[in-house]
């Protein structure tokens, strides 16, 4: 039987955790698609999220940059797809569109207000592109609830380098690591970035996927009503 325990901090990941992401992209990449006149298809979307998902697997082993990630995406699409454009130029309008993307996932707003009512405190985490994270915090309906957000950018390390977690938890001093839980979709990222910080975990899977890894979760949940537990 595994225990529940209580926390007074809940670092939330942001894409796919608090906000629906493949909304997001769906949005931005077909508005870009129509803006420069190309044919846009379902085959195509998943080409491209074939495509950004090795990418960024690719910068998370460190084997690239943030730079070179937006660079290589588009590249790799356009080759693939068989057309022309400036990909540095065609990635910040898309970005552009991204942040425009303020998508929640079934119930994030609503487990963002229960934890904050009880006087605990959310915080974002997230490796996402700076401009385009602040954007879609910004505008979001979940905005309200969130005490700070930290995104790798700008802290200059990234989940799940223990260095990040470092620069959070110094945001957060007067709270012990014992009362902190990291929920997040990714287990390379997310799981592995709280056992790397010394924190308890939770795998937010709502699809059922199975762990075929050998990054351990504290908890395991597959809807976010079931974070209630935690508060």
């Amino acid at each position: 039987m595994i225990i529940v325990k209580k926390y007074d901090i809940f670092l939330f990941d942001a894409d796919g955790t608090l906000f629906d992401y493949d909304l997001a992209e769906e949005y931005a990449l077909s508005t870009m698609f129509k803006r420069c006149g190309f044919r846009y298809s379902d085959d195509i979307r998943a080409a491209y999220r074939r495509i950004n998902t090795r990418a960024w697997e690719s910068y998370e082993r460190r084997e690239i940059t943030k730079d070179e990630l937006q660079a290589l995406r588009f590249s790799r699409l356009f080759d693939a797809i068989g057309v022309q454009y400036d990909v540095m130029e065609f990635n910040a309008m898309y970005l552009a569109e991204l942040g425009k993307g303020t998508f929640l996932t079934e119930g994030a707003r609503e487990i963002c207000m229960a934890v904050t009512a009880l006087g605990k405190r959310i915080f974002i985490v997230t490796n996402g592109i700076l401009a385009t994270q602040e954007a879609r915090i910004k505008h979001s309906l979940i905005k309200d609830y969130i005490s700070d957000y930290f995104v790798s950018e700008h802290v200059g390390f990234q989940k799940p380098d223990a260095e990040y977690f470092g620069y959070v938890f110094s945001h957060i001093p007067e709270t012990g690591k014992d009362k902190i839980i990291i929920i997040g979709d990714s287990l390379s990222a997310d799981i592995a970035g709280g056992n790397n910080a010394g924190i308890d975990s939770c795998w937010y899977n709502p699809n059922g996927a199975e762990n075929h890894t050998e990054v351990v979760p504290t908890y395991e949940i597959n809807d976010l009503s079931q974070i209630l537990g935690f508060i």
